[in-house]
């Protein structure tokens, strides 16, 4: 879910066209994971499976959306969750409950025929296990796009190699990668194109904001911005009821962020949320290779395994040059 600061982030958002980003970015995966779980899916919600039943929507995704930014010049690299904090520990289990009671709504809408309903509660109960993290980052590695797992958050990861000049920003659907300080951050990144929302059709662009331009238009430090977020609510604090972003920065701008807390939630302390965007557990040990794509293994994989078709899959590759006589992978960068 992230931290809802998107009205007051409007003004700030750069719509740009895929092409236009390219370059190397670090990519939330399991949001990325999580997008991909969500939209690609039968009309009645069913995920696609295999012959065995085994899940197969977010090798779809990674395998498609990541070509597609191999063409356009796009280095991406996947940031994995390490183990969430304490903080989150509320949070993990709302998600937990809200996904399952959703799955149980699927059902029923099944059973009664709503296809309709039945598509909008099975995108509610995506959940990613450990069957899905491992062929995800085999496929990463057979495509030859590098991939790590953070100590903590990956968002918090992804900000701290945007910081370092490591990659060009941060990709992500939430807006926590500018609280954890990613000087860029690219949202729809893996869902743009043409997508269905709230039943009708849109087209999705990638969007871009930058960390500078919001804390000078907004007046804020990072501290200060990341007050705002505390008292909106974030994945590590339930917020203060009722208030939403734009109270929130009129608080923040006021300096009665600390007298705000200790009116509302006086057993609340910030500090523990506030340092921990602050200085959030990071690593400098990680390298960012990118590989010529195993045509034969990714055939092995994706077509042999779970029985993609191998013309689909050996079109795509064609297009980032896995044949002898067009383009190696080195030659788009």
């Amino acid at each position: 879910m992230g931290v809802a600061l998107r009205n007051i982030l409007g003004e700030y958002r750069e719509e740009m066209e895929l092409e236009n980003l390219r370059g190397t970015v670090a990519v939330d995966a399991f949001n990325a994971l999580y997008q991909f779980l969500t939209i690609i899916r039968q009309p009645d919600g069913t995920p696609l499976m295999d012959s065995e039943g085994r899940v197969t929507s977010h090798l779809s995704g990674i395998f498609f959306r990541n070509i597609n930014f191999l063409e356009k010049g796009i280095r991406p690299a996947y940031i994995f969750d390490g183990a969430p904090p304490d903080l989150k520990t509320e949070t993990v289990a709302r998600r937990r409950e809200v996904r399952d009671a959703a799955g149980e709504r699927w059902k029923e809408a099944i059973a009664r025929g709503d296809i309709g309903e039945a598509y909008k509660q099975a995108r509610a109960s995506a959940r990613i296990d450990d069957a899905m993290i491992a062929s995800s980052k085999r496929l990463l590695d057979l495509m030859g796009i590098p991939w790590m797992v953070a100590p903590s958050e990956g968002e918090a990861q992804a900000a701290f190699m945007a910081r370092q000049g490591d990659v060009g920003a941060a990709a992500s659907q939430d807006y926590d990668a500018l609280l954890f300080g990613t000087p860029r951050l690219v949202r729809n990144l893996t869902v743009s194109g043409r997508r269905k929302v709230r039943g009708r059709s849109v087209t999705v662009r990638p969007e871009r904001i930058d960390l500078s331009a919001v804390l000078a238009g907004l007046g804020l430090s990072r501290a200060e911005f990341i007050e705002v977020g505390i008292l909106t609510g974030t994945d590590f604090n339930p917020g203060i009821r009722g208030i939403g972003a734009k109270t929130a920065l009129k608080i923040v701008r006021a300096g009665k962020f600390q007298e705000t807390v200790q009116e509302k939630a006086p057993d609340f302390d910030p500090g523990p949320v506030r340092e921990f965007f602050l200085s959030p557990p990071v690593t400098e040990g990680y390298r960012l290779d990118w590989n010529k794509p195993d045509r034969d293994g990714i055939v092995a994989m994706l077509c042999e395994e779970y029985a993609f078709s191998e013309g689909r899959v050996d079109a795509a590759l064609q297009k980032i040059g896995t044949k002898a006589g067009q383009k190696t992978l080195g030659d788009w960068f």
